[in-house]
């Protein structure tokens, strides 16, 4: 695949998660671009909060469905949805982490990936 053709594949997969995320009203969406940082694994984090187990896993199943939908992709790997605290979407060129609050800030993903350009995404009224 070519190179531009594979950028365009995964920003419309990443503007995908982002309409699953704001379909079941995530809070406080991220993206990091990690695509100009040599140690990277993949080329962007979506990162969201939910407000409680049932909330992290419905953003989850928001963002499957509407990527399903759309792009027909799915994820390589899902883990964390049997406790709802952090759940991982692995789409390979795009990594979700849909997080509880206290989790979120606990692993301060942000932080730790300081180098990447942030995005901010404003919630949908």
């Amino acid at each position: 695949m070519k190179k531009k053709s594979r950028e365009a594949n995964t920003e419309q997969l990443v503007e995908e998660i982002i309409n699953g995320l704001r379909e079941k009203k995530g809070k406080d969406i991220v993206t990091l671009d990690l695509r100009k940082i040599n140690s990277s694994v993949t080329d962007f984090f979506v990162l969201c909060t939910g407000d409680s187990n049932t909330h992290v896993n419905a953003l989850a199943g928001s963002v499957e469905e509407e990527v399903r939908k759309a792009i027909k992709d799915k994820p390589w790997h899902v883990e964390g949805t049997s406790n709802g605290e952090w759940v991982l979407m692995d789409y390979v060129n795009v990594v979700v982490h849909i997080f509880q609050r206290e989790i979120r800030e606990h692993y301060n993903l942000e932080g730790l990936w300081a180098d990447a350009e942030l995005k901010e995404y404003d919630e949908v009224a």
